[in-house]
């Protein structure tokens, strides 16, 4: 899930190079695995779109194969310090 992740995200922004995703799953009742997204800051837009539009299409379809796994997913932008 995180290459495709990788790809989708990589496809959107200008900077390639820039972006970075962290993987994270805690064993719980549900299997739930979080991913922080980190691009460039000029990408940051891009990637969340208009009244967030475009992070929550990405979710939506990271959904599909978090459910055939039997997970749930957590998608979230890490914010750039100045």
């Amino acid at each position: 899930m995180k290459q495709t992740l990788h790809h989708i995200v990589s496809s959107i922004v200008n900077n390639e190079k820039e972006v970075a995703i962290e993987e994270n799953e805690q064993e719980t009742q549900e299997a739930i695995v979080s991913y922080v997204i980190h691009v460039a800051k000029e990408d940051m837009g891009k990637v969340i779109g208009k009244e967030g539009k475009i992070i929550r299409s990405i979710r939506n379809v990271m959904k599909i194969p978090a459910i055939k796994q039997g997970k749930r997913i957590q998608i979230s932008i890490a914010e750039q310090a100045e």
